[in-house]
């Protein structure tokens, strides 16, 4: 076993190739899900509606590159704009490392599996619909998890960093 720990916990945003910045994409899906936003209070309130452009089976976005031609409105998430992008979601790697915290034990770079998202439950697989399909966005709120949202999903310890791991 090795003792060299993992390129996410060694690096800041900053200093990662764009190869380990990809990485950190855990695939949930849950980033292209339309969000709406109470001009009162700026709190956002998340849908079940995705963008017309998500894969529903693998939760990725199905013309990536040009994804910001598609949807002139996606956001480019960098290590400079990740702190302001408040919509992300409390589980993103992105968000997460951000915030100094560290991965779930289901993100793929942890759990070495890319299904360990999906089956977690963290992904938006069999959740959400097209945005083609649908009419009025406020008949979409997704209210359970807009509550966990609310009361502050906590990070779980990251088994890479756990005392019984050598």
């Amino acid at each position: 076993m090795t003792d060299q720990k993992p390129f996410w916990e060694t690096k800041q945003l900053t200093e990662m190739s764009d190869s380990e910045w990809e990485s950190l994409c855990d695939s949930c899906g849950q980033c292209c899900l339309f969000k709406l936003e109470d001009a009162d209070t700026g709190e956002y309130a998340l849908t079940d509606v995705a963008c017309r452009f998500l894969d529903h089976d693998s939760c990725q976005c199905s013309d990536y590159v040009n994804r910001q031609r598609n949807v002139p409105d996606c956001v480019k998430v960098t290590a400079t704009n990740i702190a302001e992008l408040r919509w992300m979601p409390e589980t993103c790697a992105y968000r997460l490392l951000a915030e100094g915290k560290p991965l779930f034990p289901w993100h793929p770079l942890v759990s070495g599996d890319p299904e360990s998202v999906h089956t977690s439950g963290a992904s938006v697989r069999g959740k959400a619909i097209n945005e083609d399909m649908v009419d009025d966005l406020e008949d979409h709120v997704i209210e359970e998890l807009n509550r966990k949202l609310r009361d502050g999903i906590p990070p779980l310890p990251n088994p890479a960093t756990r005392p019984d791991r050598k």
